[in-house]
């Protein structure tokens, strides 16, 4: 019998169809049925793993409908010992509120491993939705990077490595390949609170750096050192081959995977994996040149126009270039920002387009200090402290992040010819803490422009750095290193900004709710039960607001 390994993943999910990924420890059909509708579809292979998305279509907008999974006609999901509530289809529906769920920067559960974590977050959300009716769900959970940490392995994890190669040899204890890749996953979504959340909440993702290695594509000369090694080929192939088939698959809506030309020359292959490492390597290798491939993407949920842009893979690093993204991509996000009327615009980035506006300035005049004019010395102490202190955010992308920023001013002030929206929220994750910072031109938006950072899920993040954060917020070292940067040729900001609320630490999830033209948020953190709890509930993580706020309500300073 052919068992389920990995899911069931609810991935796209609109007014009428929906998708459900899965892996599978051998070929079969597997069929999704949700009440009147159904779909099935046999597995593909790649390097000897079995995997299927089923789309569902004829749904009814604005329903809820559970689902069964079964695999050569045999029912594998719900399992028959579940302590959740059954996985269910919560179709969009345009006349009621939209909640989306996100956060990034997650380690799975790990015993022995990262021990005095607070818990995790999407396990405690995974628990209250259990005891919830469903119309109180959110509608999506968007992960917005680092769904994996390749460069910090588990006990378990290592075991399994070791049974393949010699861990004494680089990369280490570190990832080596898509084998290694597929472990990972397995650690990571399997855990029984995670697997149903997945399974239940539609889920849209993007990748950042720790689901490749830490600092990944920071610089020219980073790929450089990297592709000196004789282990990096090897791993980036294999982290771009598992990032499309685990994660980015999920991401398209039915209509983009049928026309997916890689998903279709995978499936028409006895084995896929000569497909995708040749994918993956071009992928890998248009950071030094011209972009083809393109992991950003779209989605409509309603009266909500979600916009996803890859901060990582897209970058253009060779030859003394410096872009977030290529041209050419940068041309796509704003046709999907100007071509009509929405009441929202959500924009996904996983390293935060605003920063603290201290740590914003230092790393704009570090990437001045990098500039091919600059002397040798200088470049290379500017290089040791992009890499020491990540300095490789939007602000590191200087001509990248005003673009962005001109972008996001002129769909404020409606020149895209439609009305501007209510809110235009960047969503974002990566530096271990969160909050909320509102962005104010010179020229006066109708819309509200807000940067709402939200991270770790499942993670930590050393003392000093709570105080680098909290002083990196302060006015009195803002404009020091706005001196600072100004002096090293660094121009002026085309936009500003100020924090409403942060920065909060702990392992966090924010909620976003839309309602029509109106917008509130709250941000909340998984906290250990007290001894005063009853028994039961003893091991049963819980949810602490740490800030709500009205988006849409009267403007702060």
């Amino acid at each position: 019998m052919v068992n389920l390994l990995i899911g069931p993943l609810l991935r796209h999910v609109g007014e009428h169809d929906a998708t459900i990924w899965v892996e599978l420890d051998g070929p079969a059909r597997v069929e999704v049925r949700a009440g009147s509708a159904s779909g099935s579809d046999s597995t593909f292979q790649v390097a000897g793993h079995h995997y299927a998305i089923v789309v569902l279509d004829g749904l009814e907008s604005g329903s809820t409908t559970a689902y069964e999974v079964l695999v050569g006609g045999t029912r594998v999901w719900p399992q028959e010992d579940r302590a959740f509530p059954p996985s269910r289809i919560r179709t969009i529906d345009r006349e009621r509120p939209l909640r989306l769920l996100f956060g990034s920067c997650r380690e799975p559960g790990r015993p022995g491993h990262h021990r005095g974590l607070d818990p995790d977050v999407l396990e405690a959300w995974a628990k209250r939705m259990a005891t919830q009716p469903d119309e109180e769900w959110p509608d999506a959970l968007l992960l917005v990077g680092d769904q994996l940490y390749a460069d910090d392995t588990s006990p378990d994890v290592q075991a399994f490595m070791a049974g393949r190669r010699d861990l004494k040899v680089p990369p280490g204890k570190e990832v080596a390949d898509f084998e290694d890749y597929t472990r990972l996953y397995l650690e990571s979504w399997t855990e029984p609170s995670i697997r149903w959340i997945l399974s239940t909440l539609p889920s849209s993702m993007i990748f950042d750096d720790h689901d490749v290695r830490d600092d990944w594509n920071t610089s020219d000369a980073w790929r450089r050192d990297m592709q000196a090694t004789t282990w990096w080929e090897e791993r980036v192939i294999g982290a771009l081959m598992s990032y499309w088939i685990y994660q980015h698959l999920g991401n398209l809506s039915p209509k983009l995977l049928a026309e997916n030309d890689t998903y279709r020359a995978v499936r028409a292959a006895p084995d896929g994996e000569t497909v995708l490492r040749r994918f993956a390597r071009h992928a890998d290798a248009e950071a030094d040149g011209a972009k083809g491939t393109m992991w950003s993407y779209r989605r409509e949920l309603g009266p909500i126009r979600l916009v996803v842009i890859d901060s990582r893979c897209g970058r253009i690093l060779a030859d003394g270039h410096r872009s977030m993204i290529s041209d050419p991509e940068f041309d796509w996000i704003e046709a999907q920002v100007e071509d009509g009327a929405y009441d929202h615009l959500v924009v996904v980035t996983s390293l935060p387009w605003l920063l603290p506006r201290a740590l914003h300035e230092v790393e704009s005049w570090d990437e001045a200090l990098t500039r091919p004019k600059s002397p040798r010395p200088v470049r290379a102490f500017g290089e040791w402290l992009r890499r020491t202190a990540d300095l490789e955010h939007w602000a590191a992308f200087r001509a990248s992040f005003d673009r962005l920023a001109r972008l996001f001013g002129r769909i404020g002030r409606g020149e895209h010819g439609a009305t501007p929206p209510a809110t235009i929220c960047v969503l974002s994750g990566d530096v271990h803490h969160a909050y909320v910072a509102e962005a104010t031109y010179p020229e006066r938006t109708a819309s509200r422009v807000f940067q709402i950072t939200c991270s770790p899920i499942h993670n930590t993040i050393p003392r000093a750095m709570k105080v680098v954060f909290r002083f990196g917020w302060s006015r009195s070292a803002g404009i020091l290193m706005k001196g600072i940067s100004r002096l090293s040729g660094v121009p002026s900001l085309p936009v500003h900004w100020h924090h409403p609320t942060g920065p909060h630490f702990g392992n966090v999830l924010t909620q976003l709710t839309f309602d029509g033209r109106s917008a509130t948020l709250i941000l909340e953190r998984a906290t250990r039960p007290s001894d005063h709890e009853p028994e039961d509930d003893r091991d049963r993580p819980l949810l602490m607001a740490l800030a709500q706020q009205d988006l849409t309500g009267p403007r702060s300073r």
